[in-house]
Formats: structure tokens, sequence, C-alpha cells
């Protein structure tokens, strides 16, 4: 059976998605369409991956399977560097931060985060429970013990080496890790803000995201990110072509010291939202969309996190249906596959509409915001068939 360390929801995000306003919501549909591919990719990603399903696709479909198996994966990376761009236009939108400090933003994001996730570990919990009875593998959990769950709650379940309860949830932390980073050096670099997320963000380039064993915690992935936040404020200042110039400089140059693609995806992806960002500020370029292209895309983006969450539920029920009933059937694995998917968006959609939602409801007791500064006058701006089994605890080192 294939396995890999996982690639991810939401991440996710903000949270792992990032959810976008929806006084702004058409002006960032382009964002939703990124979230809606790179999380599908993780969902195709992850049923190439684990069970008797994906050895069926592999045999079935063994170019495909590979190239999902082996880069779909990357896909994370859209999630960083979207997730820096709105951590940037949340917490210091001209590049000064907006609190006195950064206390009360960073337990609102955990409790934005952990509520919707523990309802899916449940759920994940659940369906493990069902599927363990057709199908003895080892990427099912085993029922969780008390520290195991306690851990998961922490949002610390990957720098305790605890074994996850699904597929990719890494992530949800890291996002939490790399949300409170951003904002901790933002309050402390007052005035010099954007220069330390530069000098940290060059940090992370050229030091942190070639040691694999930092890729629990937050430095190993603050590259992309810092490019997201980059990418915000290069479009909202008068010089948004040096920055642009600079961070692609930057980029190249972590690129020709360690040749890593999932930097250049994120380096792509970041000089392509800051260009995005600085033409629709200028108004100079408009999204014309087909209205129900533009509707599906925005609901489809807006449970691109309930989607990461779900999907792995629904992918050991599938797994375990295929190999007690449908295996030896005659059915085409390429036929369970787009039904296993379906599933999981309709899942993702029911979780995001009644679970989601209504959680995100949840804030703290209103604090006192600082007085927004004024923007400063230049604001900052194929893979082998042939694959070793492992838990769920294993993820890909190139995320």
């Amino acid at each position: 059976m294939r396995s890999t360390r996982m690639a991810l929801g939401p991440v996710l995000p903000v949270a792992p998605f990032p959810t976008v306003p929806i006084t702004m919501s058409r002006r960032f549909v382009h964002i939703d369409a990124a979230k809606v591919v790179a999380s599908h990719l993780i969902v195709l990603h992850h049923f190439a991956t684990y069970g008797p399903l994906a050895d069926a696709l592999h045999g079935e479909w063994p170019e495909g399977s590979d190239w999902l198996f082996g880069y779909a994966r990357m896909a994370v990376q859209v999630f960083l560097v979207i997730g820096g761009y709105f951590a940037a236009s949340s917490l210091a939108p001209h590049g000064l931060f907006q609190r006195d400090y950064p206390w009360r933003g960073i337990v609102q994001r955990w409790v934005r985060l952990v509520p919707p996730f523990a309802a899916a570990m449940l759920l994940a919990m659940a369906c493990s429970a069902i599927a363990r009875q057709w199908l003895d593998a080892d990427f099912i959990p085993a029922a969780p013990a008390l520290g195991q769950l306690l851990a998961h709650l922490g949002l610390a379940h990957g720098v305790l080496g605890v074994e996850p309860l699904s597929a990719g949830i890494w992530y949800v932390a890291i996002d939490f890790q790399l949300f409170a980073l951003m904002s901790f050096v933002l309050w402390v670099g007052g005035a010099r803000a954007k220069t330390l997320v530069f000098l940290l963000m060059l940090a992370s380039l050229f030091v942190f995201n070639r040691l694999p064993r930092w890729d629990n915690w937050a430095p190993y992935f603050f590259g992309a990110y810092a490019m997201g936040a980059f990418a915000w404020w290069a479009g909202h200042s008068r010089h948004a072509g040096r920055w642009m110039t600079l961070l692609a400089l930057c980029g190249l140059a972590a690129l020709l010291w360690d040749w890593r693609l999932r930097i250049a995806l994120a380096l792509g992806l970041a000089l392509w939202l800051g260009i995005a960002r600085r033409r629709l500020a200028k108004g100079t370029w408009r999204l014309q969309w087909p209205v129900w292209l533009e509707q599906t895309v925005r609901v489809l983006g807006r449970s691109s996190y309930a989607l990461f969450l779900v999907h792995f539920a629904v992918l050991m029920l599938a797994n375990a249906t295929w190999s007690e009933w449908l295996e030896d059937a005659g059915l085409d694995p390429l036929e369970m596959l787009a039904g296993a998917w379906l599933a999981c968006v309709g899942v993702a959609l029911a979780f995001e509409r009644w679970v989601e939602r209504p959680l995100a409801r949840l804030q703290l007791p209103q604090g006192q915001p600082r007085q927004p500064a004024p923007a400063p006058r230049e604001a900052g701006g194929p893979v082998s068939a042939q694959r070793s089994k492992q838990n769920l605890a294993y993820r890909p080192r190139q995320t």
C-alpha cells in the first residue's frame, strides 16, 4: 500500500484555508479559485496514497496516480502563501501591527480553528471505528487515548510526535504557529516590523526550510507565509514594482542556493497575488467571470477548510467499502474514486453549513483595538510504485 507523510486543509486557510470577508469576496474570487484547486488536489493526493483503493488506482492509472502521489501534495504551498497574505491584511495592512498586544488575536485564532477541527476529529474517530470492522490497515487510526485527544486539542500533536487522527492535520497546527509567530514579529518589530518579517523570511528560505527536523515548527514554513504577506504589502505600496522585484530576487537566490519545487511554487503564487492585488487596487483589472462560475467557486472556496477536515473520514469508509464489497465486483477504481470524491464534497458542504459556520460565530469579548495608524508613504510593501507502508505520522518533507 502506498503511503507518504501528509501534505496539508486548513489547511485549512487563515484558518489553513483563509476566509475572505463577505464584502471583499468578489474582489478575491481568484484566491477562492486557487483554494478550490489546491484543496481538491490534496484530497486526490490522499486517495492516491492510502489503502487498497490507492493500489487499485495505481494499477488502473499508474501515471496519474504517481503524479498525484508525488506532486499534488505541494498544493499546500497555496495555503501557506494565501494564509500569509490574509494574515498581513488583518494584522498589519500597512505593515504596522494594529493592536497593543498580540495575545487576544492568537487566542481568537485558536477559537477559530479548534472547534470545527475537534468536530471533524469526532467524525474521523467514528468513521475509523466503522472502517476497522471491515479493513485492517495501518492508515486507519486506532481508538485514541486521552493524551492523544488533548494533544490534538492543543494543536501540539505534531511537535509531541503523537499519532494523528486524520491525514494532513499537521497543517492546522502549523497554521496556528505561523499566525502566532507573525503576530509576535509584527508586535515586536514596531515601525521596523516589515524588516523583521523580511529577515525571518530569509532565515526560513536559506536555513530552516532546508532542515527536515524543523518541519513540525513554524520557521520551516515561514518563508512561503512571509512571501504571501509581502504580496499584500507590495500590492498597497506606491513602489510595488520595487517590492515585487526584491521578493523575486530573494526567492530566486534561495532557489539557486538549494532548488526546491515547493519554494518555486510559493514564489510564483506570491508574485501573482501581489500583481493582482496592485491591479485590483488601481482598478486596472476587473474579473469578468460568468455568474454561475463565480458563485460555484465562492461556495467551494468557502468550504475548502471543511473539505480538508472531513475528507479523510470519507476516504476511510470508501476504502473499507471497496475492500469488503466492490473490489471483487469488477467496479472500475476510477469510478469509485469519482464517487468518493463527490461524497467528500457533499460532506464538506454540509459540514461548512451546519458545523463550521455556526462555530465561527464564537468570539472572545471585544477588546480595545489600537487606533489604525496612517499608511506610511512607502507602504510595504514519476514516482516509484514501490513504497513502504507507514502510518499517518508520515508526511512529505516537500511541503
